[in-house]
């Protein structure tokens, strides 16, 4: 069974076509970036995976069934969130709140919420931070709980929407190297959305380029047609862009 199969899938907001004839299939393990301009409908394909947005015309399955009804399969972690500093809250505390869902009519968490949220910041190399105030932590760090807060849903899809963003080339490097081994070792399917489009090239399997129309190839390979047709003028600028990192400038 594919993990999500997208069929002819489009999405209008009064006169604006913000997805169009959208198809995508990916099975069980999958890693695959998207890119595409701002504006272009990647955060609102993320919300129709995860069922906050119903499509106009086609379809769409997440391990055959409605989006909503595999909600508990999906995790996802947001763009970047900068934390109120005056929020007395602590890491443990925030990647606890990934189980929330979880808690049925408990009132509060279990021992085995508790085990799961300190093996989730073990994965994410983060879990000598538990005790430490969100706030207090870089912006590389945060992201890594974000992570680590998702990872607490035991999920077999993982959405992203530009994890990356607001972070140094050193930790996007840790990030990337990290959700490649998370979707090699533990066989989650992965979602990014990112600018980064020499970094995701060199880390997941497959790539799209998404500006209202998906363009897909089902591999990794960056081609001149892709970029233009992405994202038109700007093709010049990222595809130098993408050279410069590959060859390490």
């Amino acid at each position: 069974m594919d993990a999500i199969e997208i069929r002819n899938l489009s999405l209008i907001r009064g006169k604006t076509e913000i997805l169009k004839n959208v198809d995508l299939r990916l099975r069980k393990g999958d890693f695959l970036g998207i890119i595409g301009p701002n504006g272009g409908g990647k955060t609102t394909l993320i919300k129709v995976i995860l069922g906050l947005l119903e499509p106009d015309r086609g379809e769409i399955r997440v391990f055959g069934k409605e989006p909503k009804k595999s909600r508990d399969r999906i995790g996802y972690v947001p763009q970047y969130t900068d934390f109120d500093s005056q929020f007395p809250i602590n890491v443990m505390n925030v990647v606890l709140m990934g189980r929330v869902g979880k808690l049925g009519l408990r009132p509060f968490f279990s021992k085995e919420d508790k085990e799961i949220a300190r093996k989730s910041l073990e994965k994410v190399e983060m879990e000598d931070y538990k005790e430490r105030h969100i706030s207090e932590l870089s912006g590389g760090e945060q992201q890594r709980v974000l992570l680590a807060r998702a990872l607490t849903t035991k999920p077999d899809i993982l959405l992203l929407d530009e994890p990356t963003a607001s972070v140094d080339e050193r930790i996007k490097t840790n990030i990337y190297k990290l959700l490649q081994r998370l979707n090699q070792d533990e066989d989650i399917t992965i979602i990014l959305i990112s600018h980064d489009v020499g970094f995701l090239s060199s880390y997941v399997e497959k790539l799209a380029c998404l500006n209202r129309e998906l363009i897909y190839h089902g591999d990794s390979e960056l081609t001149h047609d892709m970029i233009e047709e992405s994202y038109g003028c700007e093709i010049d600028f990222i595809a130098h862009h993408h050279k410069n990192i590959r060859e390490g400038n």
